[in-house]
């Protein structure tokens, strides 16, 4: 490939990654890639992709290497994304490739962000479930009240808490100042939960209804019933009499 045509493709990379492109020589380039579409508590991940053409690009494949910048990518991972990219430039040996494999990687981070957010959620579920299964257990044939219920809460959020504090602080250990303030900045955005817990008339209604309508309850007359594959987060209770 000659330079006039690497030039070209620097010139539409550069419009496209204004911010992010950095020109290392006339035949090599470093762009800086990170997940984007954040949700609220979705982790942060970034990379930077240097891509090193040869003589013979765009009917050879250039030279790709990736190193982490922001969030916890191990070398697995890395390895992963690193084939991924030249599979996907194999794909496309003959054309001008670099902005396809910079926008397969950005959805590779959103992919390992999605997921990590999703297992964290489960993991939250988990601990609920067991949490439940041990107060039903310790409750079973006493009568379940509103105080009763308010007290294993609070020390349930209270370990949920802790745990979260802990994971930031392993988290913040490994960062760089400037890192530990771009994190900052980002964890100070409220979530969606906290937003609700703002609302004081959302969060006394439910319990004045519960109040209004206390009962003893025989836990032990209930069984838990698996969730079915379109209803995950939802528990239904049936008679086991």
């Amino acid at each position: 490939m000659s330079s006039d045509v690497i030039l070209e493709e620097f010139e539409v990379l550069e419009s496209i990654y204004a911010d992010e492109l950095i020109k290392l020589s006339e035949k090599e380039i470093r762009i800086d890639i990170e997940s984007d579409s954040l949700e609220d508590g979705e982790e942060f991940l970034k990379l930077t992709l240097t891509v090193h053409y040869t003589d013979n690009y765009p009917d050879e494949l250039p030279n790709l290497t990736l190193q982490p910048l922001d969030g916890e990518i191990d070398e697995e991972e890395m390895n992963d994304l690193l084939d991924s990219a030249r599979a996907v430039g194999q794909e496309n040996i003959g054309m001008a490739m670099t902005f396809t494999i910079v926008s397969h990687l950005r959805e590779q981070l959103a992919t390992y962000v999605r997921t990590r957010s999703e297992n964290r959620r489960k993991e939250v579920l988990e601990l609920e479930r067991k949490a439940l299964e041990e107060e039903e257990a310790r409750t079973r044939g006493t009568p379940v009240t509103i105080v009763s219920f308010k007290e294993w809460k609070t020390i349930f959020d209270g370990e949920i808490s802790l745990r979260k504090t802990r994971e930031e602080e392993e988290k913040l250990k490994a960062m760089t100042a400037k890192e530990k303030e771009e994190y900052k900045k980002v964890a100070v955005r409220a979530t969606g939960r906290q937003l609700f817990e703002r609302d004081k008339n959302l969060a006394t209604s439910d319990a004045s209804l519960l109040e209004e309508g206390t009962v003893s309850v025989d836990i032990s007359q209930y069984e838990r019933i698996a969730p079915k594959e379109d209803e995950e987060d939802r528990l239904e209770f049936s008679d086991s009499d």
